[in-house]
This record gives structure tokens, C-alpha cells and sequence, in this order.
């Protein structure tokens, strides 16, 4: 049979059991016979009245519709129905989870209807009857996720098709040559989907941007953003509007803020960081105590509601950091200069500072407008090199500027002091139940023309915690502030609930394969056990795996109006403030911790929980767009070492194959079952592994295998590797 015989067939399949539910569910009490129903359809050949026949029995055997006696068919009754989000697999069958249920409810291929991944869908779930596994089908569609993919045109003589990267989108987009705008065979573009007629096996569509040519570098980086809906430039209006703000300091303006422009103050960041948008400042008290500012960008002063550039801020909802670029939240002439806390020069600021006494406690604290200058300007390796050796002097080797220079004696102390309370926080932190995720940070060495010439890991040193615990300090405080005011205010919190039981006991048992277990018996037991498991596993082959479980075990930290407190910090209270060049709901906190201030009333509750919902998905899809990122630049550093030979540690385990990930650069790819040719090896779920049905040998999760490049594929960002064997069989 034909292609387009077969597509007929199914239109006319799909047809006749439309027709079967309307004529049963318009009068639901009475039964009809096929005769009767194709009487009403019209349908009068013998190969569409069998199509009818055979259709009938089939929706009978779904438990779709009931044969009240032979031959005779009847609705059933109103179908109860569920509401949840549509996960697709890559294999194309689907999840639904509902939250009222424990178990997400599977939906095979063909009975998802046209939801699409991500969609809010609504589900009917068959009767189990000795099913192990609750099953369903899509009914309705109530919200989609997404309108427009990512995909590489396939243009035909008299229309187009765009075939979508994203393997979970199951159908190509049918485009007429109209719809096609400048687009040619073979270009990565973004279309929209404008419709899905009853009668069409496609979605149609329309092209609204060209992108590139697949596999070109700033192609694929516009794809990533694209796929996730985030811009990648400002619009014009926004741009005109933020370049007409008067980012002037006004003598009239420092007057209503407490001037700080004389008290020692300087920043620590990434040495190629542009927007600055923290500082410290120490001073010395004369009853023995510091006064410690943590002072931020006051972005509120210039992004104000109302505007379209708040507008935009809120649509952005955060800064998106690519592995060769930042997206920012903002336009560079706030983020990289009105904002950006630079040294020598005037600065509107939104200050937290306290009195802290040499154990690092806080005696007293204050909140409120400020303007600073920062005196020095510090990169995380030239403050670490304080930290180690205690000496004035940056050499050029270290420096970020032009050549070596001195810094105060004053600067020294006050950074020895700042690292000596950090550490003492930090310990107390532990000891309350904190979570220590230092995670290894995979950095690529980028040429001009962004080709990967090396990767390096980044790890945070003692600079990089005393800049943290400050930050942590402040976020903890403010929220305090608020959070313990009566009545309740309305606050935007930083909160992570406590970790899914199961998750837990899933990652206890594929730990101990290391020699490694976790203490479940409560709280304190289990936080104490993680933190001695992360420490223990450090420099370690299993490190990243262990890691990256033990963050996939937590529960995702989100922002939302009703605190619960944030259990990987081990704090009652937290929020976010310290980032507001960055992170949307920074601005908010900064607005309501300024209107509480002032005395104001509390705002409506409902607002802030749309502002909340709005801010966590964004985040979420800023942290996947970056994750792909990195996984594009990681498939083109290997793609140049397709010749090399690697060690890696078995990352991860399915029924189609193993994942590897290599111990020296972090990159992962797969192994396919299928390529490996000494036995036929099939999964084992409970071993974490593949055997081999003859010879039984075991590739089991944590073990070192020996790996070669087999092929990538840069436009749907997928590496294969070629397995050569255990890795100590093979020294």
C-alpha cells in the first residue's frame, strides 16, 4: 500500500470513530447496531461498513464503548476524567502525572491524541483490570506548552515540511510554500503551529525565522535559545527606552540614602564578569565588632512598573549563561554599566549591613538605601591568592590587570577577616544540617571563533565561599525580616522542600556499589550521611555520578509567596536579593522590602504567586537551555578527538544502551546495546546493568570502561561512543 493510501485509510479511520462517539454519546441510554450507525454516517460500500464492523470491536475491547448484547453498542457512562502534564518519552509513548495520584499514568503512541510534550492534557484512565500499570488516553488538550519548534526544512515542489530536533515531537509540521518566508531546503528554522485540521495527519505551520545552516556555531547556540523560547537580543523599544534613562548620580538622590562612599568597600568576581552586581564593605567598630555591608545594585531605582522595560525584565525573568555568552536580563547599559558595581565610581546600592562580632554572630542589622564606591575591584583567583598568602602584593600571573600591582594593607585584613567569619558561618551552617553541594563547574577554552580548545573544571575555592556565605548572610536575613513581622506580609521566599523518600533509598542503593550508604532514620541522620558521602567521594572516579544523583535525589528549589523554609541551607527563612541584575524576583524583594520600610501595607498575596510561578519556570528553562549548551560544545571538543582512546565511568544504564561519561572532560555520550558485538546483552533494572546472555558479562553502573568516538551529531546534539572493553582488562 501507498504512502498516501495508508494516511488516507487512517483519515478515514479517524473519521468513522468520530462518528461512532457522536451518535452513541448524543443519545447515551439507547443502543445502536452497525447497521443503524452507518445508516447515520452514510456509509454505503462494503469496505468502509467493514472498516465500521471491525472499529466497533475494537472500541469495545478498549473499554471505550460497551456491547450491551451482540452487535449492539451503547456509550458509556460519563467517563471521569483527570487533569495532569504530558511527559513524552524519546521513544514516543508518554507519562501523564497527575498530582492526586501516586503513580503517573502511561499512554501508549497511539492514544495521545495530538498533545505534545509539556502540554496540560486531559486524560481518561482505563480500567486496570490486572494491569500492573494505570493506562490511559489523551481526551483534550487544554493548554499547550509550545507553539513553535525548532527543526530543519524538507521543501517538496508544491509545499514544505519542518521535521523538529526535539525527538519527543512525534510530527513533522506540514508548511505551505507560502508559509516558508526566506527559508531553503535544508535550513534550521523556527516555525509556529497555526492549526491541526480533524482531517490532517500534521499540524500546519508557518516559518517565523530562519536561523542557519544546521551545525553552524551561532545557528545551533539561536536553536538552543529558540527551542526554550528565550530571545537572544533586546526589541528596539526596549533598547531606546533603557539608553533615555538618566543614570546620573543626583545630589539630591544621595541625600535620601545613607552615604557609604568612604568606608572600604570592593568586589569579588569571575575574572571576565561584567555586571557587578555585589560588594562587601568592613569597617572596624571601636567596641570590637565589624560592621559588614553587603551591598547591592539597586536595579529597582531604575526599573521601574509600568514600563516595557519592567515588562521585559519580567518576561526574561533571569539571565541565561551559555557556554560562550550571557543573555542578559537586562540591556548592557544597565547590567554592564548603570548597575555594574565598577570600582572608583558613584553607585545607587540597596544595602543589608551588620554588626558582627568575631564568632561571626550578628548583633545588629540594618536595611535600606545607600551609595557607594567601590575601592578595589578583585577576581575570585587574585582574592583566593590573599586568602593563601597573606601578602599585599598580586603577581602578573594572577592579576587581571596589565601587570602586578599592591593592594592596601587595610584591603588584606579586612578579606582575612571577611574568610575567617565565612568559614565560621559556613561551619555552623554544616552543623544545622546544610547540604554541601560543591559540584564540579565543566568550563571550556574557547578560540576567537569559538572552537573548544580545552575543557577545565571549576571548583569553588575559599574565595568563592566568602563571597557565598555573605550572600547566604543577607538572603537569610532579609527574609527574616519579613518573614517574622506580624501580621504576615506578603514576600517573594527562596524555598526547596525536603528530599522524596524514594529518591533517597533508589540513591542509597546505587552508592553502596561504591562502598558508600546513607543513614535514613531522620532528618539531621540523613543530612550528616550526604554531607560525608559528597566529602567522601571527592577526587574520587564515581564523584560526578554520586553528585549529579545525590542534586537529582533533592527537590528543586522554587520561589513562592508561602515559605516552608529551604532545606538544603538548613534555613527557616530565605530569599533571593543579592542578584536583581540577574534574577527578576531580586527586584521584587528589593520593592517590597523598600515599601515595608516606608510602612506600607501589604500587597495582594495572588499577584506575587503568578510573579513566583512565572520567575521558577523561567529559571528552569534557562537552566536547560544552559545545560544543552554545554552539551553542544562538549559534542564539538570530541568530534576533534575522534581518534583518541578515553577512559570514562558508566554514568547511567537503559534497555537501549549505557551511558559514559569521561572521567578527564566530563563529556557524556552512549554506548548502544545494539553496537556491542561480543554477546547479546539485554538490561537487568535491579543490577543497574547490561549482561550478556552467554558469556554474562556485567557493564554495570560506576564501572571504568575504555571508549572511543563512534559518530556525533551536532544538530541533535547526540555523541555515540564505541565500547572497547573494561578499562583494567584493557591496561
Amino acid at each position: 500500500m501507498t504512502k498516501k493510501k495508508k494516511r488516507a485509510k487512517g483519515h478515514k479511520k479517524n473519521e468513522i470513530t468520530k462518528g461512532i462517539f457522536t451518535i452513541l454519546e448524543k443519545d447515551p441510554t439507547r443502543t445502536f447496531n452497525y447497521k443503524q450507525i452507518a445508516a447515520k454516517l452514510d456509509l454505503n460500500d462494503t469496505e468502509s461498513r467493514n472498516l465500521l464492523i471491525r472499529r466497533l470491536g475494537e472500541l469495545n475491547n478498549e473499554q471505550r464503548i460497551k456491547e450491551e448484547k451482540r452487535g449492539s453498542y451503547k456509550a458509556l457512562e460519563k467517563r471521569k476524567t483527570l487533569e495532569g502534564k504530558i511527559d513524552i518519552t524519546a521513544r514516543g509513548n508518554a507519562y501523564v502525572v497527575v498530582e492526586e495520584l501516586e503513580d503517573d499514568i502511561f499512554v501508549p503512541y497511539n492514544r495521545l491524541n495530538k498533545a505534545f510534550h509539556g502540554d496540560i492534557v486531559e486524560i481518561y484512565v482505563y480500567s486496570k483490570k490486572g494491569k500492573s500499570k494505570l493506562e490511559g488516553e489523551i481526551t483534550k488538550v487544554l493548554e499547550r506548552k509550545k507553539k513553535s519548534f525548532v527543526g530543519i526544512v524538507d521543501l517538496q515542489k508544491k509545499f514544505a515540511f519542518v521535521k523538529p530536533t526535539d525527538i519527543r515531537m512525534y510530527k513533522d509540521i506540514f508548511v505551505p510554500l507560502d508559509k516558508i518566508g526566506k527559508a531553503n531546503n535544508g535550513d534550521k528554522v523556527l516555525v509556529e503551529i497555526t492549526e491541526w485540521p480533524d482531517n490532517a495527519d500534521s499540524p500546519f505551520g508557518k516559518i517565523i525565522e530562519v536561523l542557519g545552516k544546521p551545525g553552524e556555531h551561532q545557528t545551533e547556540i539561536h536553536a538552543i535559545l529558540a527551542e526554550y523560547g528565550l530571545p537572544y537580543q533586546f526589541p528596539e523599544e526596549v533598547e531606546n527606552f533603557a539608553n533615555k534613562i538618566d543614570t546620573s548620580i543626583k545630589p539630591e538622590e544621595i541625600l535620601k540614602r545613607r552615604d557609604l562612599r568612604n568606608t572600604l568597600t570592593f568586589t569579588i568576581d569571575p575574572k571576565d564578569a561584567k555586571d557587578f552586581d555585589d560588594a562587601l564593605s568592613f569597617e572596624p567598630l571601636e567596641n570590637g565588632n565589624y560592621s559588614i555591608g553587603i551591598h547591592i545594585a539597586d536595579v529597582s531605582h531604575y526599573v521601574k512598573p509600568g514600563t516595557i522595560l519592567e515588562e521585559e525584565a519580567y518576561e526574561r525573568a533571569t539571565s541565561v549563561y551559555l557556554v560562550d555568552r550571557v543573555v542578559p536580563m537586562l540591556p548592557e547599559i544597565l547590567s554592564n554599566n548603570a548597575c555594574s558595581l565598577r570600582p572608583h565610581e558613584d553607585k545607587y546600592t540597596f544595602s543589608a549591613i551588620f554588626e558582627l562580632n568575631e564568632s561571626g554572630m550578628v548583633k545588629k542589622e540594618w536595611y535600606g538605601r545607600t551609595v557607594i564606591n567601590s575601592n578595589e575591584r578583585f577576581a575570585y583567583e587574585e582574592a583566593q591568592y590573599i586568602i593563601e598568602n597573606n601578602v599585599a602584593n598580586i603577581p602578573k600571573d594572577i592579576s587581571i590587570r596589565e601587570n602586578a600591582y599592591q593592594v592596601k594593607e587595610e584591603v588584606v585584613k579586612a578579606i582575612h577577616k571577611l574568610d575567617h567569619m565565612a568559614k565560621l558561618m559556613r561551619k555552623k551552617r554544616m552543623e544545622e544540617g546544610a547540604i554541601s553541594f560543591d559540584k564540579v563547574e565543566v568550563k571550556f577554552q574557547l578560540s576567537p571563533d569559538n572552537e573548544p580548545d580545552g575543557v577545565y573544571f571549576k571548583e569553588a575555592k575559599d574565595a568563592n565561599k566568602l563571597i557565598e556565605e555573605f550572600m547566604l548572610l543577607a538572603n537569610r536575613k532579609v527574609a527574616e525580616f519579613i518573614g517574622k513581622q506580624k501580621p504576615v506580609k506578603t514576600f517573594v521566599y527562596r524555598i526547596h522542600d525536603q528530599p522524596d523518600e524514594d529518591k533517597l533509598f533508589a540513591l542509597n542503593s546505587i552508592i553502596k556499589r561504591f562502598g558508600h550508604r546513607l543513614d535514613l532514620k531522620d532528618r539531621k541522620a540523613v543530612n550528616s550521611s550526604l554531607n560525608k558521602l559528597l566529602e567522601d567521594v571527592k577526587g574520587k572516579k564515581e564523584q560526578n555520578l554520586v553528585d549529579t544523583l545525590a542534586i537529582r535525589s533533592m527537590s528543586k528549589a522554587v520561589y513562592s509567596t508561602d515559605n516552608i523554609g529551604h532545606y538544603g541551607l538548613a534555613f527557616d527563612y530565605y530569599t533571593h536579593f543579592t542578584s536583581p541584575i540577574r534574577r527578576y524576583p531580586d527586584v521584587l524583594v528589593h520593592r517590597l522590602l523598600q515599601h515595608y520600610l516606608d510602612e506600607g501595607k501589604s500587597p495582594a498575596k495572588k499577584e506575587y504567586d503568578i510573579l513566583c510561578k512565572h520567575s521558577s519556570d523561567m529559571e528552569s528553562l534557562a537552566s536547560n537551555a544552559e545545560r544543552d549548551s554545554i552539551k553542544y560544545m562538549q559534542i564539538r571538543f570530541m568530534e576533534n578527538h575522534n581518534d583518541r582512546e578515553f577512559v570514562g565511568v558508566i554514568s547511567g544504564v537503559t534497555e537501549w544502551g549505557i551511558y559514559v561519561e569521561i572521567i578527564e572532560n566530563k563529556c557524556e555520550g552512549m554506548v548502544r546495546i545494539r553496537d556491542i558485538k561480543d554477546d547479546y546483552y539485554t538490561f537487568d533494572e535491579k543490577e543497574y546493568a547490561i549482561i550478556g546472555q552467554r558469556k554474562h558479562k556485567k557493564y554495570q553502573l560506576g564501572d571504568e570502561v575504555l571508549v572511543m568516538v563512534k559518530s556525533t551529531d551536532l544538530v541533535k546534539r547526540h555523541l555515540d561512543f564505541r565500547l572497547l572493553g573494561k578499562a583494567q582488562n584493557l591496561n
